[in-house]
């Protein structure tokens, strides 16, 4: 691990994994050490992979400021990173609550962005709602033998965190494409990965600023979306939505795929977002 402070003096943790150009990529969660991108499903063979560990999550500093743990907040910690590592302009790749984290950025630093890579990304930031069309989504996973625990625990309330965690267990089968080995290790992972008040204070007196979707369609910076067939949070057809508010934004769908894309298919994952970064425009 590397580190580095933010612009309020807490300490930050990152990782470089591979060779080539840089990629910086922030983690989802919210509140989840970046551990879980791993390796991006090779795409480290052809970019390297600058993995940061959000505030009070991984080898992170705990802030001070609980406040800072907010989603506009840790815009900063993205910027002092790039300061940090010299780049007058980066790659900038987000997954899930970090989309909205990179949506943020590329409003405020749009001068900063050579491109942007939004994977299963959150939409709350431009106030789009996430679960558009799940039931059609869900529909294509009834024949699964795990379906009715998972969706059954999907919409339960747990009256107790060990409750929470079995509920979460039967219903991670549907975050995946595929509930194999490979999927179940990510899972099993996940419980230790989490810091409960960066998870709490992502949102935390946030608002959606109502002009920010207006603003995005000027960014200059190429935008790959990637959503995935099975994702139920964000949808494919939630990710088409966002993509409206771009002049320059390309939707990759990852067939038979689940909010973790380079898991179910790795190398279909890092193809494409290679291709992608690596294109002449």
């Amino acid at each position: 691990m590397q580190r580095f402070r933010s612009s309020d003096g807490t300490e930050l943790a990152y990782r470089r994994v591979g060779s080539g150009p840089p990629l910086v990529c922030v983690p989802g969660g919210p509140g989840q050490a970046v551990e879980y991108l791993a390796e991006l499903g090779g795409l480290s063979a052809t970019r390297t992979l600058i993995l940061l560990d959000n505030r009070g999550t991984g080898a992170s500093e705990v802030p001070a400021d609980p406040a800072s743990y907010r989603v506009d907040r840790l815009v900063d910690d993205v910027e002092a990173l790039r300061r940090h590592l010299a780049l007058d302009r980066m790659d900038l790749l987000g997954h899930s609550a970090s989309g909205g984290i990179c949506l943020l950025y590329a409003d405020r630093h749009p001068q900063r962005l050579d491109h942007l890579v939004l994977v299963a990304p959150s939409l709350r930031v431009v106030d789009i709602q996430s679960d558009l069309a799940v039931a059609d989504v869900l529909a294509k996973r009834a024949h699964e033998p795990w379906y009715a625990e998972a969706v059954a625990a999907l919409h339960a309330d747990a009256s107790t965190e060990e409750e929470h965690q079995r509920y979460r267990w039967l219903a991670a089968p549907l975050l995946y494409g595929r509930w194999d080995a490979a999927a179940r290790a990510q899972a099993s992972a996940e419980p230790a990965q989490f810091s409960a008040p960066a998870t709490d204070g992502f949102y935390a007196g946030f608002t959606p600023d109502p002009a920010l979707p207006a603003r995005l369609s000027a960014l200059p910076a190429p935008t790959l979306l990637v959503a995935a067939e099975y994702d139920i949070w964000p949808t494919a057809t939630a990710v088409r939505e966002l993509a409206r508010l771009f002049a320059r934004a390309e939707v990759l769908v990852q067939p038979r795929a689940g909010h973790f894309p380079w898991v179910d298919d790795p190398a279909a994952f890092a193809s494409a977002v290679e291709g992608f970064l690596s294109a002449e425009r």
